[in-house]
């Protein structure tokens, strides 16, 4: 719940979606690095498969040179949808979360994100819409 009359971090809600139509890694989102914002965090990764077939994703964080694996070929049944995440996910100033399907053309990935600003402001920019 947002509050205008309490000072806000977040600035922005977004939805990252890709169709996984490649077995090669692939962006799902970057946190922001510019002059506003310096963080993120995901609050759900929805994984679903339409195409009757079981398959399986990995999910990795680039930071810099170095990745961290997630989720190393979790995974998801015929038909179905999997929640991967059961806690919040924080991603820092330009860590990439990118997200592998073992079959193209079966997985689409949904990540929800809040991203917060590296200052307080006095109104939430949702706030004003």
């Amino acid at each position: 719940m947002l509050i205008t009359s309490i000072p806000q971090y977040i600035q922005g809600l977004t939805n990252a979606k890709v169709d996984l139509t490649t077995t090669n890694a692939t962006v799902l989102y970057t946190a922001p690095s510019g002059a506003d914002f310096n963080a993120s965090i995901i609050s759900s990764i929805l994984v679903s498969e339409d195409s009757g077939n079981a398959d399986t994703i990995t999910v990795t964080i680039t930071s810099g040179s170095d990745v961290f694996s997630l989720f190393k070929v979790k995974a998801v049944g015929a038909n179905g949808t999997v929640e991967l995440l059961t806690r919040d996910l924080i991603l820092e100033s330009a860590e990439i979360l990118k997200v592998t399907a073992a079959t193209a053309n079966r997985l689409h990935v949904v990540a929800s994100i809040q991203e917060l600003s590296k200052t307080r402001v006095t109104t939430s920019a949702l706030a004003q819409i």
